[in-house]
């Protein structure tokens, strides 16, 4: 549970925001996918990979967040700042809310993971019915340019204000992982009833993971909403980002600190650079990443069981021996 990873990481992010200054606006919009699934990931990871809570349904918070954002901006009139702290409470109202039913339910593993996405479903069946969010239309997000409508003249900006926000959610985690509060995450995590004979509050800390996971991985939804200015049901509470975020993390390193930046980088990186060398092949695949994705959860399983640091670090003690 060390935070050794913290400065990596940093390291990373900053030289991702020098990026900029050579990079094609197709490849800053690259960039910009990798760290908002990045950060979402990092909530994934405060929930599944500290406190060992699977979810299959992540996107319940960053759907809330992006469409929080997005609705208090268009219906209401709301400085995009305000909407972006607002979907962040929101996401954690939400998280606090759906954990205070299951784990008082005492609900663990596959029955929790399930619960989680029958929520983000209910919540995707909703959005698509309601008018407030522009029922199966969508949103269309039209802004004039100015920093009060988080709408800048150059993608590099964007990038950058990203680029701190998954920065400052590392150092945050490496924070939690250093502390009271992580310990008692990983005590949690691997066995609930030895950390409550221990005196943990193990519904306290549970609800407070949760509550958190939702308010970072809403922070996701609310910088997704603001990149690409469109929401519908399917692209807020779809499955895709539950699945992303939880592949990203996997594959990078559940319970780790830079963990889920890495399994993003690898998975979206490795993702494009099969849609264009099958692209020069045999032409446009349609859901080529989604293969990508599967035969990169299979691999990681089956070879990486503990994601892209474990094998860094496990190759770090080799070379050191």
């Amino acid at each position: 549970m060390s935070a050794r990873d913290l400065w990596p990481g940093l390291a990373l992010l900053a030289l991702i925001a020098l990026l900029p200054f050579v990079a094609s606006n197709t490849a800053l919009n690259f960039l910009l996918s990798v760290l908002i699934v990045a950060l979402a990931a990092q909530g994934w990871n405060i929930l599944g990979g500290y406190a060992g809570q699977l979810s299959f349904g992540h996107a319940a918070f960053f759907g809330t967040g992006a469409y929080a954002t997005a609705i208090l901006q268009l219906r209401f009139g709301v400085n995009a700042w305000i909407g972006l702290a607002a979907g962040i409470a929101l996401g954690a109202l939400v998280g606090w809310a759906i954990g205070a039913l299951s784990f008082r339910a005492r609900l663990r593993g596959s029955y929790f993971a399930l619960v989680t996405l029958a929520f983000a479903e209910v919540l995707r069946i909703l959005a698509n019915a309601a008018d407030v969010t522009g029922g199966a239309a969508g949103l269309l997000i039209r802004l004039s340019p100015g920093v009060a409508n988080l709408q800048f003249p150059s993608r590099a900006v964007f990038l950058w204000l990203v680029a701190a926000t998954v920065a400052g959610v590392l150092v945050l985690t490496a924070w939690i992982a250093r502390g009271r509060f992580g310990a008692q995450l990983v005590a949690v995590r691997e066995n609930e009833d030895a950390a409550r004979a221990l005196g943990v509050d193990v519904l306290g800390v549970k609800l407070r993971a949760i509550a958190l996971s939702g308010a970072i991985t809403a922070a996701a939804g609310c910088l997704y909403a603001q990149n690409f200015l469109y929401l519908d049901a399917n692209i807020a509470y779809g499955t895709w980002i539950s699945v992303e975020v939880l592949i990203a993390c996997v594959l990078g390193g559940a319970g780790t600190v830079l963990g889920p930046v890495l399994g993003a980088l690898a998975l979206h990186g490795v993702g494009e650079i099969a849609k264009i060398a099958l692209g020069h092949i045999v032409g446009p695949v349609p859901g080529v990443d989604l293969i990508v994705f599967g035969a990169l959860l299979v691999l990681a399983i089956a070879f990486l069981p503990r994601g892209v640091m474990g094998g860094l670090r496990r190759l770090g003690q080799g070379l050191a021996r």
